[in-house]
C-alpha cells in the first residue's frame, strides 16, 4: 500500500498558514485564489488552476467578475467551481451595496464609486444603470437599466425620467461602462447625458452625476465640469 500524500497537500497547509499568520495582503493573487479554490477542488492541485484564471481574465477582480461561460473555458473550472466564483462576487457586491443604502450618497461617493467598478468594470459588454435617490440623497434602488454591445448601449432620457417619477426619485446618478478600458467620455454620452438633465429639470429631477467605469479607471462628469 502506497501511503505517500499528494505534494500539494503540504503546500495547502503552508498556504493556509500563511493567510492566518500574515493575512490576505501577505499573498499574491494566484495564492489567494488558490486558497479560496480548495473549497471548491478537493482532491488536485489547484495552483495551475489559479494561474490559469489570472492569466486569462488578468487580476483576482477580474476573475470573481467573470461569467460563467468565460470562466468554464479554464481547464480544471467546471460548474461546481464557476458557480462558487460566481456567488462569491454576488456576496461582495451584496454587502457594497448594503454599506451603501443606510447613508447619505454624496458622502459615500467613494464606496458608490468602488462598488460601481466591482460591479462594472470587467463587462465586456456596456451597461448603463440608474441610482435613485430620494430628497435626503439616500438610494433608493440601484437597477440595470439597459445592457448594450461592446462599444453602444441605447438609452432613451425619457424612460429615464419616467421610471424616476414611478420611484418618487429626486435625484439620479448615472452609471456605464467602457468594456474598451478608457473611460473618456464619447460625445455621444456629453450628449445624452445633457438631454437627460433638460428632460429632468423643469420637473425637479437633479442629476447629480455621471460615471463611466472602466477597468483602468474611472470619470466623472462633475469633476470634469461636464455637469
Amino acid at each position: 500500500m502506497n501511503d505517500t500524500k499528494p505534494h500539494y497537500l503540504g503546500h495547502r497547509e503552508r498556504l493556509k498558514s500563511k493567510l492566518h499568520n500574515q493575512g490576505a495582503n501577505a499573498l499574491a493573487d494566484y495564492e489567494l485564489l488558490e486558497v479560496y479554490l480548495f473549497r471548491s477542488i478537493a482532491r488536485r492541485d489547484t495552483k495551475p488552476i489559479a494561474k490559469d484564471l489570472i492569466t486569462k481574465f488578468g487580476n483576482f477582480s477580474a476573475v470573481m467578475a467573470a461569467d460563467y461561460n468565460r470562466l468554464i473555458e479554464v481547464k480544471g473550472v467546471g460548474d461546481a467551481v464557476a458557480k462558487d466564483i460566481m456567488l462569491v462576487n454576488a456576496v461582495s457586491l451584496r454587502m457594497m451595496q448594503d454599506d451603501l443604502t443606510d447613508k447619505p450618497i454624496l458622502s459615500s461617493w467613494s464606496a458608490l464609486v468602488q462598488y460601481c467598478q466591482a460591479a462594472m468594470a470587467y463587462s465586456k459588454v456596456e451597461e448603463f444603470r440608474i441610482i435613485f435617490l430620494n430628497k435626503h440623497n439616500r438610494i433608493i434602488v440601484d437597477e440595470v437599466h439597459q445592457q448594450g454591445t461592446i462599444d453602444h448601449t441605447p438609452v432613451y432620457p425619457r424612460e429615464v425620467i419616467k421610471r424616476a417619477l414611478e420611484l418618487s426619485a429626486s435625484a439620479i446618478v448615472l452609471v456605464h461602462n467602457h468594456p474598451s478600458g478608457d473611460p473618456t467620455p464619447s460625445p455621444a454620452d456629453i450628449r445624452m447625458t445633457n438631454q437627460i438633465i433638460e428632460a429632468g429639470t423643469p420637473i425637479g429631477i437633479s442629476v447629480h452625476d455621471h460615471l463611466i467605469i472602466s477597468k483602468d479607471g474611472h470619470a466623472s462628469f462633475k469633476m470634469l465640469g461636464l455637469i
